[in-house]
């Protein structure tokens, strides 16, 4: 497979040029990769108006993810989510309306707000975890049917951070039988498409998609794409919808790497992730014969459950630590280990050594309330207002202007216009949330 972007880039920097252009470093050495870092130059086409380089990378993506379309990011999912909702907004006349299970990034929080959608939540019926929300098709089938009026669009997010699928399949047929598109915050998937047997969310009925290709893929932080099925109802222009939420200025280094990606992803990525889910299902295996509870996840997630281990997640990441292995997200019950082919068979095996045999009996969950709060004003309304920060207990009856959440895993508990609750309290302070971006009285 070709790499257009690569080779364009390649030749420009030995055609010993001139750069009178952006960016300032001119190429000359300062991180050590400049010489590669251009901008929209004659030649290099146009992220969000492409005809040439960018346009047949894009095009070779979207062939092997079998997309009708796939366009390129450079800011990451965030930007992505954002214009999914746009394109499903763009569905209806009015008001739109968007079905979402709760546990949502905080980027699909601001789309709201920016674009004043109207949100309605799913809630599983239960959960130990702010990151999982299991929705069933007989679920999203009853919400459906109580909507106000037609939906715009259906928005869940598999894998979530602990690594549990939703069954997208499924709810996808739900979706489609009321004439609606099911989006999927795939961030954490990418390579979902290229296991022996698919699982991504568009070969399993989604209509939009969109990948953090830098979570699992070997791209640069920020490369992301945003996936059209060949199946969705016409939604307008994915690169108008990029383009409204994107910089003028998108990292061509990311471009690149997109661009580097898509021969590996043909060439040698299938083989690599076979061997790469075959380590992590055998030390899966081995921690639970030593005495530790591995939840089950995708096929590239080693989830820790330290509560059933006898730990604190925070403890048992800080022990990680002690020998140089950083985990991707803990919190007090869980610890997250994300995997990839670059990943080699040392690193799993200094994991299986720090976490050795372990003894310890299960400690008791904490019996947190479910939480649902109340909406006080829009999204739009409260996030666009004046805000104030207060300590945590403060807050009480007080009305929610930003979601205060760190990223991993940037889930809010309470959104943006919803008023804060003694249950909204209880939760924050057991993830450790000790202020409270507020609305001003």
């Amino acid at each position: 497979m070709k790499t257009p972007i690569c080779d364009f880039v390649r030749d420009y920097r030995q055609g010993d040029w001139v750069r009178f252009h952006m960016p300032g470093h001119k190429g000359k050495p300062f991180l050590g990769m400049e010489a590669m870092d251009l901008t929209e130059i004659a030649g290099a086409d146009e992220l969000y108006h492409p005809e040439g380089i960018i346009a047949e990378s894009e095009s070779n993506a979207s062939a092997l993810f079998g997309s009708r379309s796939t366009c390129y990011g450079t800011e990451g999912s965030s930007q992505c989510i954002r214009a999914m909702l746009y394109l499903a907004a763009m569905r209806t006349g009015e008001k739109p309306l968007i079905l979402a299970a709760r546990n949502v990034h905080k980027a699909f929080v601001y789309g709201a707000a920016l674009m004043d959608l109207e949100v309605r939540w799913l809630y599983p019926k239960e959960t130990d975890s702010l990151c999982r929300c299991s929705i069933s098709p007989g679920q999203l089938e009853k919400a459906l049917q109580d909507a106000p009026r037609p939906v715009s669009g259906v928005y869940v997010t598999s894998p979530d951070y602990l690594g549990g699928m939703e069954d997208v399949k499924a709810l996808a047929e739900v979706c489609h039988r009321w004439r609606t598109i099911l989006m999927v915050d795939n961030a954490h998937g990418a390579f979902l498409h290229f296991l022996d047997t698919p699982m991504h969310p568009l070969d399993l009925g989604a209509d939009l998609c969109c990948d953090s290709a830098h979570k699992t893929l070997p791209v640069l932080t920020g490369g992301a794409y945003l996936h059209v099925s060949r199946n969705c109802p016409e939604v307008g222009d994915p690169k108008r919808a990029m383009e409204i939420f994107g910089s003028t200025s998108p990292s061509y280094l990311i471009l690149q790497s997109l661009d580097l990606a898509n021969r590996y992803l043909l060439e040698d990525f299938p083989g690599d992730l076979r061997k790469t889910c075959d380590q992590v299902a055998i030390i899966r295996g081995k921690l639970r014969e030593n005495g530790w509870h591995s939840e089950n996840a995708d096929p590239m997630r080693i989830t820790l459950n330290a509560r059933e281990s006898g730990w604190n997640g925070t403890d048992l990441a800080n022990r990680l630590r002690s020998f140089r292995i950083e985990c991707e997200y803990a919190d007090p019950e869980y610890v997250v280990l994300m995997a990839a082919p670059r990943n080699p068979d040392e690193d799993f095996a200094r994991l299986a050594e720090a976490l050795g045999k372990n003894t310890l009996q299960a400690l008791p969950a904490p019996q947190l309330p479910r939480v649902r709060p109340r909406q006080g004003v829009s999204i739009r309304t409260a996030l666009l207002s004046a805000h104030g920060t207060v300590p945590l207990r403060e807050a009480q009856g007080r009305i929610c202007g930003a979601p205060t959440v760190s990223c991993p895993p940037a889930i809010p508990v309470a959104v943006s216009g919803e008023r804060i609750d003694k249950d909204c309290i209880a939760v924050m302070e057991h993830y450790g949330i000790q202020t409270v971006e507020v609305l001003k009285l």
